[in-house]
């Protein structure tokens, strides 16, 4: 299976995140998609439901990093969700993570 176009970069905001709706298995799943321009892998996409809060909203949250950890804090309760791994820093839980790179203008889901 080929790769999904997200969106545009254009789409993103720099150093933040922004939801993005997508075909996740068959199955229409938001994510929550940030653009890290001074990063080596520049996009990052997560899902957007914080499993504590229990509320689609990380990607409304603060980007920053803890012990060289790129995190999204979520607005919610503030726990820190790794946007490599998915894992909370904070909790025994996790995201799910999703593979988004750059081609061009392009963000692009690998299925």
């Amino acid at each position: 299976m080929g790769a999904q176009k997200l969106c545009n970069k254009n789409d993103l905001v720099i150093n933040s995140g922004v939801c993005a709706l997508a075909q996740v298995n068959g199955q229409p799943q938001q994510l929550a998609v940030f653009y890290l321009p001074d990063t080596e892998q520049q996009v990052f996409a997560i899902h957007n439901w914080d499993p504590l809060g229990r509320a689609n909203v990380l990607s409304r949250g603060i980007v920053g990093s803890i012990d060289n950890e790129l995190v999204v804090a979520s607005p919610l309760y503030k726990q820190h969700f790794s946007l490599t791994t998915g894992e909370c820093l904070e909790e025994d839980i996790s995201v799910p993570t999703f593979a988004v790179t750059l081609s061009g203008d392009d963000v692009l889901l690998s299925a």
